[in-house]
């Protein structure tokens, strides 16, 4: 009888904790952004990750801009937060990173990236990881076979289109040809390999438990995406002890660097071809769609790219490979590309964590608090790019 009495009592007190504890933040920080937090528990996160085009700010930042100027509060990912459309404020926070500010991703990715993953690793460790992927970055870039070998999974996958009868999917076809590419430079390996089918299937199972709400039951995608980080785990150190065992046989490519660094444990050069394969393949495949998907629009600037290709082509034997000398002569498809990068917002913003109270022009960002610098804000603003919801490669001219 007494816990019958005492439960609405238990459940009032936690609610008044919850309630307490949500909007606590703004009692003892007046001086913060303007800003509303939302609900309990929530906040603001739905109305914050509601799809949108991309080429657009998305109906929650177009309303907090309007109400509370380009700088403001909020409460996003179970946490108080300051969410900047600012050039210059963006600027400073990446300006400032292990200073002021730390990267700080929400927790259940943790549980899926894996403890030594460059997106969770501070600090020290943090800035060794990335020294060590920039200079295994170059020296594979470095490698003569580089851009032959980008070339022939190019034409191996334009190839196989011919018997596809009309239509195809370009977005998965851009996803085989990125994941085709990257594995070949971190693993060695070639598409036709079982085993590359077999890493693709497991990373597209981690992929879309990275952007899955984080409940880890049996069959969510949050929880499978664990499973699957696992399998490719066990899959990369069973290349990895291959690769020892056959040190007489060494292979020219990016993972015989890595195996060659004392540097690294074994789980953190696990983690590291999983790093790269997460960095190189949404980005690259996301980018190469939306290329495709302006020109597509854009009849004028398709037309410029293709005579750019033509003319270069026109100075080539018939089998021969593309040169980087090649590449840098291609002026107009970077403009497209810096363009399409601007309209196509593939990274939105990032997450930081402010590690002491920063003050900045008339902002005051509180320590401990999360940072949102919204890169796609900064892209669309009307006052540093004219048009600038319309697709226009000339502007980088």
């Amino acid at each position: 009888g007494d816990l019958v009495l005492a439960a609405p009592a238990i459940l009032l007190a936690l609610l008044l904790t919850l309630v307490l504890s949500h909007f606590l933040p703004l009692l003892l920080n007046p001086k913060a952004p303007r800003g509303s937090f939302g609900w309990p528990l929530v906040g603001e996160t739905l109305r914050f990750l509601t799809p949108h085009a991309s080429n657009t700010l998305g109906s929650f930042l177009e309303d907090h801009c309007s109400r509370y100027g380009r700088v403001f509060k909020s409460h996003l990912f179970c946490t108080p937060t300051v969410v900047s459309c600012d050039q210059e404020l963006n600027h400073f926070i990446l300006q400032n990173e292990e200073r002021l500010f730390q990267c700080s991703y929400p927790r259940p990715i943790h549980g899926i990236l894996g403890k030594s993953s460059m997106l969770v690793v501070l600090g020290e460790d943090h800035k060794r990881l990335r020294n060590l992927a920039l200079a295994l970055v170059t020296s594979t870039k470095l490698k003569p076979s580089y851009l032959g070998d980008i070339e022939r999974i190019a034409l191996h996958i334009v190839g196989s289109w011919h018997g596809k009868g009309g239509n195809i999917t370009f977005c998965e076809e851009a996803r085989k040809f990125a994941f085709s590419v990257i594995v070949k430079q971190v693993l060695g390996l070639s598409p036709e390999e079982p085993v590359t089918a077999m890493i693709l299937e497991d990373f597209l199972t981690f992929m879309k438990g990275l952007i899955s709400f984080p409940l880890r039951i049996p069959g969510t995608p949050y929880a499978k995406a664990v499973q699957a980080r696992e399998r490719i785990s066990s899959t990369v150190k069973g290349i990895i002890e291959e690769r020892r065992k056959a040190d007489c046989c060494k292979r020219d490519d990016f993972l015989n660097v890595l195996l060659s660094t004392d540097e690294l444990s074994d789980e953190e050069k696990v983690s590291f071809v999983l790093d790269s394969l997460l960095g190189g393949y949404e980005t690259t495949s996301l980018m190469i769609s939306m290329v495709v998907y302006f020109l597509g629009q854009s009849a004028q600037d398709l037309d410029l790219v293709k005579r750019e290709h033509q003319g270069i082509r026109s100075t080539k034997a018939k089998e021969e490979c593309l040169s980087s000398e090649d590449y840098k002569k291609m002026e107009y498809t970077q403009h497209v590309i810096n363009e399409a990068l601007r309209c196509g917002n593939i990274v939105k913003f990032v997450h930081r964590k402010a590690l002491k109270d920063v003050r900045y022009k008339e902002y005051l960002i509180p320590s401990g608090w999360k940072v949102l610098p919204v890169f796609s804000a900064v892209h669309l603003n009307p006052s540093l790019h004219g048009n600038a919801q319309q697709f226009q490669p000339c502007r980088w001219e």
